[in-house]
């Protein structure tokens, strides 16, 4: 039998991690009752709330109205800037650490650049009054407008002399939003991280770290070596990233991950077993989670919140498998199905016959006989 993580594993660790920064980009809970497609987000904030405190009792940060939490597929600003507001308030009660998205989604069809400018200054005044740390997310209002990369450095440029603090900023790939093709002035990736590094280099004091969500190992490795001192690389990879939090001789990666959305405690207890040393350890704990975390990535990536909200139903973190936007349509009963599989071979589920039980209503309601 796998060993099962469960809420129980929390209090063996205690404390921040030592050895790592780690940020679980979390989902949000849908009411039910109040959830329709292409309507506003409903949401339920108890039990959106009560995850939050999941993750950070396992010593997680939360980073907050991400992708994750279907901003920008069912998640409005109206919707995330509420969101921001209320986890922003629970983090300071219970002291965890939270980092929130800023974007330019309250746009409706903007026409310059200087209307994407002050849609991020609208919501980077929302995080940093809520004493949140600001994510510079990708915009894809700006992908549409800008067409050389000295309007990205520009735009950036700009937002990071009027932060109070040191932000994260995103750089979200295609795979994950097929509007962000071309992000930072050019397809080529090479180019692309040229002019990456130059908006970082006018302001590094301002740059904290950040969030490569290119599924690309080595094209992160080799990022994160080009790197101003002092300004860390978040890796984004869902496939790769047990190497690169492990890291390698010249440096590693800390961690901004949907992934560990589902896997909260068992990162959790990977990365206490990094702060000991036991680099053995830690991959022993976290390669088995790949297979998973592959799956629930897999064509079309950007699917993936659907199997995390899946997994959170099954492990009991939410009463029920809706989603906001209606996305709990958008993976077929086969690949839900093989990512029970998955995660029950890992022990995810902190009771096994619940999960087990809410399976098999699933496959009962589509017509499947155990």
């Amino acid at each position: 039998m796998p060993r099962s993580f469960d809420d129980d594993d929390a209090a063996a660790g205690g404390g921040a991690f030592r050895s790592r920064t780690v940020f679980s980009a979390a989902h949000v809970v849908a009411d039910p009752f109040r959830t329709a497609a292409g309507a506003p987000a409903a949401v339920d904030w108890d039990a959106t709330l009560a995850f939050r405190h999941h993750l950070w009792a396992h010593g997680l940060g939360v980073a907050e109205a991400m992708d994750t939490a279907q901003r920008g597929m069912g998640l409005d600003w109206a919707g995330a800037s509420e969101l921001i507001r209320r986890s922003a308030a629970e983090a300071r009660s219970a002291g965890g650490r939270i980092a929130c998205g800023v974007g330019t989604d309250q746009l409706t069809g903007a026409v310059s650049l200087s209307e994407v400018t002050a849609a991020y200054e609208e919501q980077l005044a929302v995080v940093e009054e809520c004493g949140a740390q600001p994510v510079l997310m990708a915009s894809r209002a700006l992908a549409a407008l800008a067409k050389t990369p000295d309007e990205y450095i520009d735009t950036y440029v700009r937002l990071l002399r009027q932060s109070s603090q040191p932000v994260i900023l995103h750089w979200l790939g295609p795979m994950f939003d097929p509007q962000l093709t071309g992000y930072w002035g050019s397809e080529d990736l090479d180019v692309a991280t040229g002019t990456f590094l130059e908006v970082i280099s006018t302001h590094p004091d301002k740059v904290d770290g950040i969030k490569v969500s290119l599924l690309d190992a080595h094209r992160e490795i080799q990022l994160r070596r080009r790197l101003p001192k002092g300004v860390r690389c978040y890796t984004g990879d869902d496939f790769n990233y047990p190497d690169l939090i492990a890291g390698d001789e010249l440096g590693f990666s800390h961690a901004l991950l949907g992934i560990f959305d589902p896997l909260a405690a068992i990162a959790s207890a990977a990365v206490r077993t990094l702060d000991t040393g036991d680099i053995e350890g830690f991959r022993a704990l976290l390669d088995p989670t790949v297979e998973l975390s592959r799956h629930l990535f897999s064509t079309p990536t950007r699917f993936y919140k659907t199997g995390v909200v899946f997994l959170a139903w099954l492990s009991g973190h939410q009463s029920h498998f809706t989603m906001v936007g209606g996305l709990q349509s958008a993976r077929s009963l086969p690949h839900l199905a093989r990512a029970y599989e998955l995660a029950d071979t890992l022990g995810l589920f902190p009771d096994p016959s619940l999960a087990a039980f809410r399976m098999a209503s699933l496959l009962s309601l589509h017509g499947v006989s155990q």
